[in-house]
């Protein structure tokens, strides 16, 4: 991925002042929604490592596997909490691919003035 090109997660700048600020540790999600924008460009970026350093220590998996799909665009569909104020948050998107869609409302929390993903419920 390249830092001036359009950002994955459909956002109005570029990734480098996007998400990849965020994948390097420069600075931190302000909002759940922005994590998990940040995190499905992770995706489509190969980045394990930012997957893994932003899913909640309570419920991470040992490994993060990345690469075993094309990932093709993000959708928000609905946000509940997860602001600036707020200590937790749930974001419902669909992530678009090759072979279908993955329909997915997640759960964050906020620990230590950071967002966590914590987990989710997918749709069918």
């Amino acid at each position: 991925m390249q830092p001036d090109g359009p950002c994955p997660c459909g956002g109005d700048e570029v990734f480098g002042r996007c998400c990849l600020p965020l994948h390097l540790g420069e600075r931190q999600a302000h909002t759940a929604e922005e994590l998990m924008r940040s995190r499905y460009s992770a995706y489509v970026a190969g980045d394990a490592d930012y997957l893994w350093r932003t899913w909640h220590p309570r419920t991470r998996p040992e490994d993060v596997a990345v690469g075993a799909v094309t990932w093709s665009r993000l959708e928000i569909v609905d946000q509940v909490g997860g602001g600036v104020d707020d200590d937790a948050g749930e974001v419902e998107f669909l992530a678009h691919h090759r072979a279908g869609v993955l329909h997915e409302r997640s759960r964050f929390s906020r620990r230590a003035g950071r967002w966590f993903y914590v987990d989710g419920d997918i749709s069918g």
